[in-house]
């Protein structure tokens, strides 16, 4: 619907949309959700693990209040979801068999603490990691979509015009590879080695994506960990990044660009658009005020052996100012700065962005 779109009338959608209003014709018929604590819109309130943000202050400036969203506010994918005229992404573990029956908008199946490998990210409890999340999907479109079309036809055209978003790979290297203590793969991979172990194990999980229907795909690069207050306070910076560990989850990224070629080649009718947000948040780290930020300290209190914000303590008062919420994640306008040059702009998202895609046959 949206390729036959009068571009006045998308000009008009997309003017209400960025002010928060919906739009009466989506863009794209559904939004589909997989990766980490960055996109989890409250999976982990259902599952056994210390990495919850299911408390105040998180969600401070969010409708429902705290929900699982590790941030203030929006995640990206919320905000992707608005631009697309889409409800929000309900978790996949908050609904009910008859609700999973009912949703055809999307589902996020992200969950905090996750990585591509299954062990990444569990010394804090359970977790989904990437290859549970596809189990989901299959779910998904075997069991609870079929309800709701005609016919096999009808719903493989649906799936092929839906938005599948992956972002992934963070917390195989923080909560992975970083902790030696814990994991062994540090000892028993270079970094040159890992980058190859994550991009083959992620390169198999968009192929099973593809397999279940997807064809339009966003997929992200790892960014700055270097950058973010937890390592910078961990590795006593005093000013910029710790570059060693930038250049740590660099070797992922340079790879990635390629694997996605190789999948846009040998998958018949996908489109892979990587997003940048290693680049992205690079330059907010190293020019704030550019994109009106004054603070790269974390807005709220910290637990410092979490990170996390500790429960009931009041946040910061100039939040739009922050571009880090907690000891990692990003604030609700730091993701609504990314959210909106990856929906319209021409280097954050490539190579289309998500406007683009969704007009793409």
């Amino acid at each position: 619907m949206a390729n036959t779109f009068p571009m006045f009338l998308l000009s008009l959608c997309l003017f209400s949309q960025f002010f928060l209003a919906k739009c009466s014709i989506p863009l794209s018929p559904a939004l589909y959700v997989f990766g980490d604590s960055i996109v989890d819109s409250g999976n982990n309130d259902f599952l056994n693990t210390s990495a919850k943000a299911n408390y105040k202050p998180y969600g401070i400036d969010f409708p429902a209040g705290p929900t699982g969203r590790f941030t203030n506010g929006n995640t990206f994918a919320d905000f992707l979801a608005q631009y697309l005229g889409l409800p929000f992404v309900p978790p996949y573990l908050g609904l009910s068999k008859a609700q999973k029956s009912k949703t055809i908008t999307g589902m996020n199946y992200a969950s905090g603490s996750a990585g591509v490998l299954r062990k990444s990210g569990k010394i804090v409890g359970m977790n989904l990691e990437l290859q549970k999340q596809i189990e989901f999907f299959q779910a998904t479109v075997n069991h609870y979509l079929p309800k709701n079309f005609k016919n096999k036809e009808e719903l493989s055209q649906y799936l092929s015009k839906s938005i599948f978003v992956v972002e992934i790979g963070i917390n195989d290297y923080l909560a992975n590879y970083l902790l030696p203590t814990y994991y062994n793969s540090s000892h028993l991979y270079s970094p040159k080695q890992f980058s190859g172990i994550l991009l083959k194990k992620l390169k198999k999980g968009l192929q099973d994506i593809y397999n279940l229907g997807a064809r339009k795909f966003l997929v992200f690069n790892i960014g700055p960990i270097g950058c973010t207050p937890a390592l910078v306070y961990s590795q006593n910076i005093t000013s910029g990044c710790a570059e060693n560990l930038n250049q740590l989850v660099s070797l992922y990224n340079e790879g990635l660009p390629n694997m996605l070629q190789e999948l846009t080649a040998s998958l018949n009718g996908s489109t892979f658009v990587l997003g940048e947000f290693y680049q992205a948040s690079y330059d907010l780290n190293q020019n704030p005020y550019k994109y009106g930020f004054t603070n790269r300290s974390s807005c709220c209190v910290v637990n410092s052996a979490t990170s996390q914000c500790l429960q009931d303590v009041s946040p910061c008062k100039d939040r739009a100012k922050h571009i880090y919420w907690d000891g990692f994640h990003p604030t609700q306008h730091a993701n609504y700065v990314f959210a909106t040059g990856c929906f319209l702009g021409t280097t954050q998202c490539t190579p289309l962005n998500i406007l683009e895609l969704t007009q793409k046959h």
